[in-house]
């Protein structure tokens, strides 16, 4: 399986005796999508598929799509003329290719992708994954399928977990889905319209599913969500819990050294979550929670339910009981009805927050959203323009804050081969990677380092003491 994302790309690999039926999937997106992605690759497993990185020597081709960027069903399209070819060629051979298309932008386009791409075979929305086998099976015997309605069952039920195979095949740390959807209707975003209303995983789900993958090896555990800090649920003795509580039952695993979760909204950042980031050694320092813009105007025709004032409050809060944590944060500029002194209240806020990192986009209308209906649209040589200055903004609070780092004893979780046979890479608890010598320890060792040099997008270390 091959999994190709802006910042994560991870590869399956084929199993011993792995029957002869392979299966391709290609990824955009989110760190939900590559976490469906695995999931998906998990169920197929079981239907007799081993994953290939090999497009060409593929039974199945599935296309995990995401519709928050511009253009992105073209993307997709784009590469299904390409993709048909190969399926062409295959035609009346003993192993005919199947083409499926899967993700927000299938949940989004539906029949259209069929009517547009009459070599795609399955079209499936991201509620109904637990079906795949089921789906694909049809559409070799039957012909195409659409499966894009919201399940009334819960998938996470459905779907198998890992087999500890599988998952040591992936690495040391792993994503887990924990929140699915979104009720917060921001109105640029698509969201709500191709993921559903917000679901929280159930309690005991979640914890079975964290033992499995730290029996497995896994280190590190990302939980994942739309809102993440929106998940809530009932703990075994029947209480009401949310995102905090639930990060305190999984820090009692034995084996988890490191846990993340991505990605918050302000409105959801409680006392308790908070109180987690002061109380868990093993909650890491970094937390990614998106503002969008600094204009209070610009923030209510967003939908963003809060301001610019409240938006930096949390964050102080966070850094008076973790003075150490790391801040990221997303920005769109452009929305609808920016002015320049609504582009340099998004300016101030960046000043006033101060970001370890910060995904900047320039805003593009989503066909369904409000925002794509709304007036004053700014021209795009006004975004370009926009959009630099906050690049060069943030590049510059990114690397001081990674030279800041120089001269820190850290420790880090150790993830990967480097490109010289004696370097081995980590992250640090902010999540940069670090390129440390490989003497040090093995891949999913913890070491504890000394940062001696400070790159663009990652550091240097060498052994502490």
């Amino acid at each position: 399986m091959q999994i190709e994302k802006d910042k994560t790309e991870q590869s399956g690999h084929p199993v011993a005796d792995a029957p002869s039926k392979k299966v391709f999937i290609k990824t955009w997106g989110c760190q939900m999508n590559v976490y469906d992605s695995t999931r998906m690759q998990d169920a197929l497993e079981g239907d007799g598929y081993t994953p290939t990185q090999d497009l060409d020597d593929a039974d199945l081709v599935l296309l995990n799509t995401c519709h928050i960027r511009e253009k992105a069903a073209e993307k997709v399209y784009s590469n299904l003329g390409r993709i048909r070819k190969l399926k062409q060629q295959r035609a009346g051979t003993d192993r005919p290719m199947t083409i499926g298309v899967t993700g927000c932008v299938a949940q989004a386009e539906g029949e259209e992708i069929i009517r547009r791409e009459r070599a795609v075979d399955l079209v499936v929305g991201p509620q109904t994954y637990h079906r795949l086998p089921e789906i694909v099976a049809k559409a070799i015997t039957s012909g195409p399928q659409i499966d894009t309605e919201y399940a009334v069952e819960d998938k996470f039920e459905h779907m198998p977990l890992a087999s500890a195979k599988q998952v040591k095949s992936r690495g040391v740390t792993a994503f887990l889905t924990v929140q699915e959807g979104c009720d917060k209707f921001c109105t640029f975003c698509v969201v709500p319209y191709t993921r559903g209303a917000e679901i929280s995983r159930p309690h005991a789900q979640i914890i079975t599913e964290a033992k499995s993958l730290v029996d497995a090896g896994v280190r590190e555990i990302t939980l994942l969500g739309q809102n993440v800090n929106a998940w809530h649920g009932i703990d075994p003795k029947g209480s009401e819990m949310r995102l905090g509580e639930l990060l305190y039952d999984l820090a009692e695993i034995d084996g988890i050294n490191r846990l993340r979760y991505v990605t918050s909204h302000p409105k959801d950042m409680d006392d308790g979550l908070i109180e987690a980031h002061r109380d868990l050694d093993c909650l890491m320092p970094y937390l990614h929670l998106p503002v969008q813009a600094g204009s209070d105007k610009i923030l209510k025709s967003m939908n963003r339910s809060h301001t610019a004032d409240e938006y930096v409050s949390i964050i102080d809060r966070v850094r008076e009981v973790r003075p150490d944590i790391a801040i990221s944060g997303d920005m769109i500029v452009g929305f609808p009805g920016e002015t320049d002194e609504d582009f340099e209240a998004t300016m101030e806020i960046v000043r006033r927050t101060n970001y370890a990192q910060c995904y900047s986009f320039k805003y593009s209308m989503r066909p369904g959203t409000p925002g794509a209906e709304m007036e004053d649209q700014v021209e795009e040589s006004v975004k370009d323009e926009r959009l630099a200055r906050l690049k060069a903004l943030l590049t510059e609070q990114q690397q001081a804050f990674n030279a800041s780092c120089v001269g820190k004893t850290i420790d880090v979780l150790l993830e990967k081969r480097g490109r010289e046979a004696n370097q081995l890479i980590g992250r640090s608890p902010w999540l940069q990677g670090v390129v440390v010598p490989s003497h040090l320890g093995t891949i999913g060792d913890t070491v504890r380092v000394v940062v001696t040099k400070a790159n663009t997008n990652s550091l240097m270390a060498q052994a502490a003491g």
